[in-house]
């Protein structure tokens, strides 16, 4: 029956990629508007909704969607994202990034892979299971959130403290895939960045003996730290591709306009994503004590924690686990691997707050990228597999 909904998949597709859902860090005006057409589509189709929006300060709604049906103790939960990162480069798409076209049996846009191609497999995996009165042990959940992209302060975050969830519910994330759907997510990497500021003291280039380089200083802290992270943190988890924790320097802010200047204060930041069996805190302590090491009378230097996320993990004979696992073999001919990830899902904040929860898709890895696009086979397919998790 799933395959009379594909027309309708690629309309709900194509309509949600022409509504701009980016966060108004990046420059967008939220999730609000997206969030109206999924609710009144949910609605149209006889389910109850509860929305959740939030105020971030920037005069724009977080808006996250919540349905829960059934009379069971247990709700198995289907949470995809709804916001999507800007379009980058406008250069380098074919086509208008907020304008669905679809070719060759795919959907082009932004959003279309992550993380709308989870929202219509999910959403239509219950309007299936509604349509045929499927009578499941579980409760039907879906939460469409907000704000994943940038932290998920006003979504899953928010709905978890709202005590939207159980500890004794499955979760499902559909925001990690791989183009065969034969791998399932199970563990995070921890992730800590930090920015890291120079205070030195600004002078005129031809006459560096006068004041403190605070470029210089930066440098030779960032490969002191680098060095010390990089072979003191070497362990290896072959679950995990890479094997082993990232400490990648990133993002580096304008220390000055001229080129004759010296700068007085330089600002780095550091991405680190970090195996479980590591303590973030005791990392970012010695992080510290280095820089405090790196201090002299000129020089001051501060680190700030912009993100810190702990290693997480759900065990790979957990019910959800099990259960997908043997869904997926029937439908595929062959059981899927488990593995973990060093990016960040709602998964992770679920497992911080002790609910066993794991990522699952079919996608090509195209997220964030120029010309991505949702293959509609993957859509349709995925779509059968979460339906079967409540039949079973």
């Amino acid at each position: 029956m799933i395959d009379s909904y594909r027309k309708d998949m690629v309309y709900t597709l194509s309509t949600m990629i022409s509504i701009k859902s980016v966060s108004p860090v990046s420059g967008g005006t939220g999730e609000s508007k997206r969030a109206d057409f999924l609710e009144k589509t949910l609605k149209e189709w006889g389910f109850k909704t509860k929305r959740y929006d939030y105020d971030d300060g920037s005069g724009f709604l977080r808006s996250n969607i919540v349905v829960k049906s059934g009379v069971s103790d247990r709700t198995l939960w289907l949470i995809p994202h709804i916001d999507t990162v800007s379009e980058g480069d406008m250069s380098l798409w074919g086509t208008d990034p907020f304008t669905a076209v679809v070719k060759n049996g795919k959907v082009y846009g932004r959003g279309s892979c992550d993380n709308g191609q989870a929202v219509v497999s999910s959403m239509y995996a219950l309007k299936l299971a509604k349509d045929l009165r499927l009578k499941s042990k579980y409760n039907f959940g879906l939460a469409l959130v907000a704000d994943e992209e940038v932290g998920s302060v006003y979504g899953i975050r928010k709905l978890i403290e709202e005590g939207v969830f159980k500890k004794n519910d499955l979760f499902l994330v559909p925001d990690f895939g791989s183009p065969k759907g034969n791998q399932i997510e199970v563990a995070e990497k921890g992730m800590l960045w930090l920015k890291i500021t120079v205070h030195g003291k600004q002078v005129h280039a031809s006459t560096p003996e006068l004041g403190e380089n605070a470029f210089r200083k930066a440098i030779i802290l960032l490969n002191e730290i680098d060095k010390h992270l990089h072979e003191k943190y070497s362990m290896k988890d072959e679950m995990f591709d890479p094997n082993v924790s990232t400490f990648e320097m990133t993002k580096h802010e304008k220390n000055t306009d001229s080129i004759n200047i010296a700068p007085g204060t330089d600002v780095s930041y550091m991405d680190c994503r970090i195996l479980p069996g590591y303590d973030l805190d005791k990392i970012a302590h010695e992080i510290r004590k280095i820089a405090e090491a790196s201090e002299s009378k000129n020089t001051k230097i501060d680190i700030e924690t912009i993100l810190h996320n702990k290693p997480t993990r759900t065990p790979i004979d957990s019910e959800l686990v099990l259960l997908l696992s043997k869904v997926i073999t029937e439908t595929m001919g062959s059981a899927p691997i488990k593995v973990g990830i060093g990016g960040g899902t709602c998964a992770s904040f679920l497992r911080q707050n002790g609910m066993d929860a794991v990522a699952w898709s079919t996608v090509d890895d195209v997220a964030h990228q120029p010309n991505e696009y949702a293959i509609i086979d993957n859509m349709v397919a995925d779509t059968k597999i979460l339906y079967k998790l409540f039949e079973d």
